[in-house]
C-alpha cells in the first residue's frame, strides 16, 4: 500500500507541475497576431475528353430474360 500511494502521489505532483506550467503560459504568453497571406502554385489543369457518347443497350430478347420470382445472387 505504501508503494502505491507514492506512486500516485508522484504522479500527483508531476501532474500538478505540467498544470503549473500551462498556467504560466496563458498568463505570461501574449501572442502576436499578423496576417499571413502565403501563394501556393496550382499544378495546371489537364482538358481530358468526355468520353464518346454509346448508344444504350439493347434489352435482352425473352428466352435469355430472369423467370418473373428468380433472384439474382
Amino acid at each position: 500500500m505504501p508503494t502505491l500511494f507514492r506512486l500516485l502521489t508522484t504522479l500527483a505532483v508531476i501532474a500538478g507541475i505540467i498544470y503549473g506550467i500551462m498556467a504560466a503560459l496563458v498568463y505570461f504568453v501574449e501572442p502576436n497576431r499578423q496576417e499571413l497571406t502565403i501563394d501556393v502554385e496550382l499544378p495546371p489543369l489537364k482538358v481530358v475528353p468526355a468520353p464518346p457518347e454509346m448508344p444504350p443497350a439493347a434489352d435482352p430478347p425473352a428466352s435469355e430474360a430472369a423467370p418473373e420470382g428468380a433472384t439474382s445472387q
